[in-house]
């Protein structure tokens, strides 16, 4: 059968979904991915693996109606040229979109991911409550149809059931979008002591309160290492450049951009460190403790999901860098509890997120764990 993935910020095809679609093609189905970014770049990079690429042109943040409506239009032609059998959605624009789309070409079989609910839910404002009241009205009419959707924490289906968004038998719940085992495999620690965290440079993944954590830490103990790699954003809570480069300029971090192989950083590090407000399941922290890192993050909807508190890691409340530094001094000082939170990191990831169980609950609930189909 012929499958699509949707998405609108096309990095998720590969650090997110490639395993899953290499899958897909390895059990004899064909594989189409749609995403926002050129057609030739992508497809030189999906087609190694036996998967076709699909351009739509669809801003990931941007809110003109005019250009939502067009990109709309765009996805049901191309829904209907490439008839495809199931249809998996994520990301906001995409699950919307892709939902309603699939709807208007009569393709019945289609299955969303809520994998976080975005900063839409975390702002404060008159704006930012009529954007929710778009979107929950939106997700409503789209997840109508939806055979099934999945979520990565409880506090996203809860939200989703309390709002009337998806009825409770349609719920599938998954432990994140898992981690390639063998590709993020266990590190040893670095010779010099090092943080790490790894994010979109948007003020909802906590990168402020590292910074600022970072800046006690270092003024306590210079020789500490504190990385960041991610990229700037058109969020609308991104970061400029303006805002890090004092941080950057006075030592408190070491900036490395955006990487498409995030495991040369992970190897520069003893603790991996993201201070979200909210997450679906963080993938970034699934791959650290693969690579057997102890974690700081957030008592969040998403993040608590990664940390048993006290075993691999610890749990900070929201927006409280002088909590996070805290911990991060503590961890610097107890290197006998990194190391065994790392191993504990490590077997959690074995036990719970190798994405080859995530991927097999998503192929049986998409009914196509073998070419013919279930």
């Amino acid at each position: 059968m012929k499958i699509a993935i949707l998405v609108c910020y096309n990095p998720t095809l590969v650090n997110f979904r490639l395993d899953l679609m290499s899958e897909m093609v390895h059990l004899g189905h064909q594989v189409v991915a749609i995403g926002n970014e050129s057609d030739s770049k992508w497809s030189q990079i999906l087609r190694p693996y036996g998967i076709e690429y699909r351009f739509i042109r669809m801003q990931r943040n941007g809110l003109n109606p005019f250009r939502d409506f067009f990109s709309f239009v765009q996805l049901v032609k191309l829904l209907k040229r490439e008839k495809p059998d199931r249809v998996f959605t994520s990301q906001a624009k995409m699950v919307l979109y892709g939902g309603l789309a699939a709807y208007c070409t009569g393709i019945q079989n289609v299955y969303p991911l809520i994998a976080g609910l975005g900063s839409v839910f975390l702002s404060g404002g008159w704006k930012g409550r009529i954007l929710r009241k778009i979107l929950i009205s939106g997700y409503r009419l789209s997840l109508l149809r939806s055979r099934s959707v999945f979520f990565q924490n409880q506090d996203d289906a809860g939200f989703f059931v309390d709002n009337r968004i998806v009825s409770p038998d349609k719920i599938v719940f998954l432990n994140g979008s898992g981690v390639n085992l063998e590709r993020f495999a266990r590190q040893p620690f670095p010779g010099t002591f090092g943080f790490l965290c790894v994010s979109r440079l948007i003020r909802d993944k906590g990168v402020f309160e590292y910074l600022e954590a970072c800046r006690a830490v270092k003024k306590i103990h210079p020789d500490i290492r504190c990385l960041l790699v991610g990229p700037f954003d058109s969020n609308p809570t991104a970061l400029k450049p303006c805002e890090l480069q004092p941080y950057i300029d006075d030592g408190a971090v070491e900036y490395f951009g955006e990487q498409s192989d995030v495991r040369p950083y992970l190897a520069q590090c003893n603790v991996f460190v993201l201070p979200s407000y909210r997450e679906g399941t963080p993938k970034s922290v699934l791959e650290a403790m693969s690579c057997g890192k102890a974690i700081i993050t957030t008592d969040a909807p998403g993040c608590r999901e990664t940390v048993i508190e006290g075993k691999n890691g610890f749990l900070v409340p929201v927006k409280d860098d002088k909590a996070l530094a805290e911990k991060m001094l503590f961890l610097f000082q107890n290197r006998d509890v990194v190391e065994r939170m790392g191993n504990a990191s490590r077997q959690i990831a074995e036990q719970r997120f190798d994405v080859r169980l995530v991927n097999r609950i998503i192929l049986e609930t998409m009914r196509i764990t073998d070419a013919a189909g279930i």
